[in-house]
């Protein structure tokens, strides 16, 4: 018999980042995760294989010509609803006829089945498809047809997977209904996804460059006390007194009596504090600077409003029925879309929709696969929401990120057409003097720079030159470098010097823009692990936004970032030390050096500095890396020689090269070189004359030497000009979003009449 008291999904509200969630696909770890095909990225985005190796389509039409896909391609083992229900409100399943009940539904969608059963022993062994029935409420679907899916037979009482195969539109809508029937009562719930980042934060000072960014950016905040929520927004911090001064659009806000919990968003995070005391006047609320701030929610990709048009064409992957739907997408990040459906879309979490199109507007079209993530309740208008995590088909990928990239940050573009402004840029801020330089020693590389920033905006897998344009030419630039198999190297910052042009209101806007759109664009990379840079803290600004930060968080003990004083110094390949090496034999590293290298290189750097600089044993050759800068017509390489005295390896040089114009520095032209043995610095000499023929070989008539020690006669030995001593700073990408805020917080409202 089938039926449903109501087709139309519908939920009670539970709001989850500022949307009404009915249901959302789970995020899980360990075996549970590989048995079922799922696997968690950094940054806690749930991707799972399915979606990350679905096939390419090369249409609609071609999609639409193989729908209905298999159960088992259209959506994740785990897809649907968790459902707690026990006796009269569980749903129960039954297998063969409806009377031979199973045991209790603990998660179900229009795919799959998982069931706890009530013998602790179930026989999965059968291969065939077989009759199943689904009851609730005294009502029953059925017969579905369902196959085993294979679980832990040897395990008492152990879940039991069924695969539902062939689930025509209209029992697909009879599930749903039942699940919706089943939140309304109270026993299900949307799965548990990949939980935030949440911490307390005490520092004073921090505290108050929270409550002046989310001052002057006008973020909205929610106050609730006692079942009232009154939304409102901070209007002004009075530094001097430390008073929060909050204000309602609500023409009667009952703000009653204290305690009060806030909750507040800022670039990325949701905080929340609690006030203990307070007073309204009319349309505002008082409260003081809180002691402790809660940080609540923490994105890894910052979400942000589509583009009016913008819409979302694709297929149902199991039911040709459905035809092509064509939603306005809502909002976007670089992994996901938010885009409003219809119930009668009949969309559930876990739904893995093979080819979704997206129209750009001008006749643009942008390709990607994707993952239902959560399905809204019904709204007011009769839509819902839902959200997708996404990927780029392949042949897509540099479109989607400049697409994405654009819309993020639209005070920004990418550097193409524009070399001579940004070059101009270099020179009135100072940049080509930088370390003792001229700029006359950089004319050499203007035409290579020049063609690489043409080529650049075509590659976003290895380079984002970002600059913020103005009516009087380029007003900053910062570009990011992928040099390494999971790190982006972050260099050529210059801002023009002097007052903002006229309509800049603040004289932080294009430093946060500009940091915005760089350090978002390595977050479209799925091995993206690190952030490198080496910056020059004798400016205040960049003491403070990176090597102050990095301390900080290395006082944490996480091992999630690292800063040191270093010097890059400078070597010319034609000009040898003239020292006697004959004691040293040098030449390429052997397999046994290549470990003896990797194991003194982690007993004496941190797990940071090792694994961004792919200085771990199984990546000191680069390969995929050299591999992947070929296949775009670029050159990276790195080789490593070694040092032996009477066959006993003394040190080793990792000499690296990169493509010229990449960086005006040549920084990708350098030599790093480490001891093997407790003298080995006496071998530096003759391993760095082997390194200037190294680079001579490839047309490279300088390269710098990255003194990371502290020096010694080696230095003079070698035959090294002195250069400028820079921080290494490196930081996890799980600190990106927080690294973020902290920018926002520094560029955010300085001197602001916000703030008094």
């Amino acid at each position: 018999m089938m039926r449903s008291q109501n087709p139309e999904p519908s939920a009670c509200s539970l709001n989850q980042g500022g949307s009404v969630v009915l249901a959302t696909s789970p995020t899980m770890t360990g075996d549970a995760a590989r048995r079922r095909g799922v696997l968690t990225m950094d940054g806690g985005i749930p991707a799972s294989a399915k979606f990350q190796h679905a096939i390419e389509f090369g249409s609609g039409d071609a999609l639409r010509n193989v729908i209905p896909l298999p159960p088992a391609e259209a959506a994740l083992d785990d897809s649907g609803y968790s459902l707690h229900g026990t006796g009269p409100t569980a749903i129960t399943c039954a297998l063969g006829s409806p009377d031979a009940v199973l045991g209790e539904v603990t998660r179900l969608s229009p795919t799959v089945v998982w069931v706890a059963p009530r013998v602790p022993q179930v026989d999965t062994s059968e291969a065939r498809t077989f009759p199943v029935y689904l009851s609730f409420n005294g009502l029953t679907i059925g017969p579905l047809n369902g196959a085993f899916i294979h679980t832990d037979a040897d395990v008492p009482h152990a879940p039991v997977g069924l695969q539902l195969v062939g689930v025509t539109v209209e029992q697909g809508r009879e599930i749903l209904a039942f699940l919706a029937d089943a939140l309304r009562r109270g026993v299900a719930e949307p799965a548990a996804s990949a939980l935030p980042v949440q911490d307390t934060i005490v520092d004073p000072e921090r505290i108050r460059s929270i409550f002046s960014a989310i001052c002057a950016s006008g973020n909205k905040g929610v106050l609730r006390r006692q079942g009232r929520v009154v939304r409102m927004v901070l209007e002004r911090f009075h530094a001097a007194t430390g008073q929060l001064e909050w204000r309602t659009e609500e023409s009667t806000p009952d703000w009653g009596d204290p305690a009060y919990d806030i909750d507040v968003i800022g670039y990325n995070s949701a905080y929340r504090m609690r006030a203990e005391t307070g007073r309204g006047e009319g349309d505002r609320l008082f409260t003081t600077l809180p002691a402790q701030l809660f940080r609540i929610r923490h994105r890894w990709h910052r979400r942000v409003p589509a583009p009016d048009g913008i819409r979302a064409r694709f297929h149902h992957p199991l039911w040709r029925e459905q035809g092509l739907l064509r939603r306005e997408v809502l909002d976007l990040s670089f992994s996901g879309l938010c885009v409003r459906c219809q119930p009668q879309d009949l969309m559930f979490p876990g739904l893995l929709p093979p080819l979704i199109e997206l129209e750009l507007g001008d006749g643009q079209m942008v390709s990607v696969r994707g993952e239902i993530r959560y399905v809204s309740g019904v709204r007011a208008d009769g839509s819902v929401l839902c959200g997708l995590s996404v990927l780029p088909y392949s042949s897509d990928e540099a479109r989607w990120v400049r697409f994405v990239s654009q819309t993020m940050s639209p005070a920004t573009r990418t550097s193409e057409g524009l070399v001579d402004q940004l070059w101009d840029l270099f020179n009135r801020s100072g940049f080509f003097s930088l370390g003792g330089s001229s700029p006359e020693e950089f004319e050499e590389l203007k035409l290579n720079f020049a063609s690489l920033a043409k080529r650049a905006a075509e590659v976003p897998q290895l380079f984002c030159q970002a600059v913020w344009p103005s009516e009087r030419g380029i007003e900053a630039t910062l570009s990011f470098t992928k040099p390494y198999r999971h790190a982006w190297l972050g260099h050529q910052v210059a801002k023009r010097p002097g007052k903002p042009p006229p309509g800049v209101q603040e004289a932080g806007q294009i430093m946060r823009d500009i940091y915005l759109r760089t350090f978002e664009h390595p977050q479209s990379d799925p091995d993206f692990h690190w952030v490198i840079a080496y910056v020059e803290a004798l400016n205040p600004w960049i003491a403070k936004a990176h090597v102050r930060y990095a301390e900080r968080q290395m006082e944490t003990g996480a091992g999630l970032a690292f800063t040191r004083k270093i010097q890059k110094m400078k070597a010319f390949s034609h000009e040898l030390s003239g020292r006697d090496h004959r004691e040293f034999e040098v030449g390429p590293a052997t397999a046994g050096e290549l470990s003896l290298l990797a194991a003194t290189i982690a007993r004496k750097f941190p797990t940071c500095y090792v694994e961004s600089l792919d200085l771990t044993r199984d990546r000191l050759d680069m390969t995929p890396v050299t591999q992947k800068w070929k296949s775009f017509g670029m050159e990276r390489e790195r080789s490593i020689l070694v040092a032996r005295r009477h066959g006993i390896p003394y040190a080793a040089a990792v000499m690296e090269l990169g493509q010229l114009g990449a960086n005006l520095f040549r920084l990708l032209d350098n030599t790093r070189m480490f001891s093997l043995v407790e003298d080995g610095t006496r071998a530096f000499s003759a391993l760095m004359d082997a390194a200037r023929h190294w680079y001579l070989a490839r047309r490279r008539p300088s390269f710098l030497f990255l003194r990371e020690d502290e020096g010694g006669s080696y230095v003079q030995e070698c035959g090294l000009h002195d250069g400028p001593d820079p921080y290494m700073w490196i930081i996890s990408s799980k600190l990106v979003p927080d690294f973020l805020e902290h920018i926002s917080e520094l560029t955010i409202g300085r001197r602001g009449a916000h703030s008094r």
